[in-house]
């Protein structure tokens, strides 16, 4: 594509960013804090089934999208459907969100369906909405670009949830009428992600235009020319041999990523003593350093590469979870989580960009596609081992140390990546026609 094809859009770009502001309330309400708990406490029968339950959903999703998120990117690549794919996984997470807030205490089958329903739409959603990424960001700005959406991610996720906290769950009269009782006032907090999702995602679908792809030769079906597509990126894996390794690190230091995120809430409580409460100032303490380090470390990624960056972040990873399991004061656990968090959100930005810097163009959505599957193939190993030594061992800590093992190998895997031929097999432009206004 001529460089002057490509025009760097700050208009787009900012649509896009508010998308990841839209969509991480679902994450940050529904999968990890308020509605996570409420299942598990107040409609399953008991916690250890609920929290049972809870994980057999999470892995549903993880395999299902993980199995089906290729394919869909090579449909969505060949038909030039990304922006429909992206409504209509929004539009089906944004009702099944919303119906969550039907199921009532003893309705777990139709809790768990409709929220695994809802989870794979979203994850799905996030398909092409990454596929996005290398055709608004000029190479040179793809780093920041990523960061800039990271950030407002965690941002929006805060928003929310500080919304939801003070407006629904907190009040001892809840607005509206909801009854305590029935738990009501903590079910409504799923109708607040929907409203938040669906309203700032707008700007998506509004300002952000689908790239043109050529037309399917006659006679030519869309599954068929979508067959052919994935079996050519895998005749060619030698071409694209620094994607294979970049996913491949990619998918064991996520699942440290995964663990830490998983556990922090219960290592902080079990091992150090931390109440409900402090665990949700933890909690969001972690999320601002990890906004705050997605959107500092883009413009580092963008000077110094996206290998670099992630390589940073998996060694102040590495050190920060050592730190977490050596101390027995809870000022170094503090200093420990906020390191994780100022690097965690780096570590995914830059994952997210430097794939975008491999993707050749019209494979964006397969290529994501395949990013998605990294990310949910294995995404169970890095908790069934810490459960596994915690048991072992009767201790957390020895558990815990666990996703250094992670973050270690997976940096190791990384070393063998080659951003500069990467890069080069992408074949797109370094530069871009700014706007009047850049």
């Amino acid at each position: 594509m001529p460089a002057s094809d490509l025009v760097y859009d700050r208009r787009a770009v900012l649509a896009w960013s508010l998308y990841d502001f839209a969509n991480s309330a679902f994450t940050t309400l529904v999968v990890t804090f308020i509605y996570a708990t409420y299942f598990t406490v107040g409609i399953a029968p008991n916690e250890v089934e609920g929290t049972s339950l809870w994980s057999l959903g999470v892995t549903t999703t993880g395999l299902v999208v993980a199995l089906l998120s290729p394919y869909a990117g090579a449909i969505a690549d060949r038909g030039a459907y990304r922006k429909r794919f992206l409504l209509l996984s929004t539009g089906i997470c944004v009702a099944a969100t919303a119906v969550l807030f039907f199921p009532t205490p003893g309705q777990v089958r139709f809790a768990l369906t409709t929220f695994v329903v809802a989870n794979i739409a979203f994850e799905m959603a996030n398909v092409f909405y990454n596929a996005f990424l290398p055709d608004l960001a000029p190479r040179e700005k793809i780093g920041r670009i990523s960061g800039y959406g990271w950030a407002l991610g965690y941002v929006g996720g805060l928003l929310c949830m500080v919304t939801a906290l003070f407006v629904f769950v907190n009040p001892e009269t809840p607005p509206f009428g909801l009854s305590k009782e029935t738990g009501a006032h903590v079910r409504a907090t799923n109708l607040l992600v929907a409203v938040w999702f669906a309203l700032f995602s707008l700007p998506m679908f509004l300002l952000v235009k689908e790239k043109k792809q050529p037309p399917l030769p006659p006679g030519t079906g869309l599954i068929r020319s979508a067959n052919r597509q994935l079996a050519a990126t895998f005749r060619q894996i030698r071409r694209f041999r620094q994607v294979f390794r970049l996913l491949l690190a990619r998918l064991i230091y996520n699942d440290g990523l995964i663990t830490i995120f998983a556990f922090g809430g219960i290592y902080a409580a079990g091992t150090f003593g931390f109440t409900t409460e402090e665990i949700i100032v933890f909690g969001i303490v972690l999320n601002v350093a990890a906004g705050l380090g997605a959107y500092a470390f883009g413009f580092l990624d963008d000077r110094l590469g996206g290998k670099t960056t992630v390589m940073i972040s998996l060694a102040g990873l590495a050190g920060a979870s050592l730190l977490a399991v050596l101390t027995t004061s809870r000022l170094g656990f503090w200093v420990a989580g906020i390191l994780i968090g100022l690097l965690a959100g780096p570590n995914q930005s830059a994952s997210r960009s430097l794939l975008g810097r491999f993707v050749p163009p019209g494979l964006e959505n397969e290529f994501y596609g395949f990013f998605a599957f990294s990310g949910k193939l294995t995404a169970f190993l890095g908790p069934f081992l810490l459960g596994r030594l915690t048991d072992l061992f009767e201790s957390q800590r020895l558990g815990v140390a666990s996703v250094l093992l992670f973050f270690i190998l997976g940096g190791i895997l990384l070393l063998r990546v080659d951003e500069k031929e990467g890069v080069a097999v992408a074949g797109r432009p370094a530069r871009t026609a700014p706007l009047a206004t850049e």
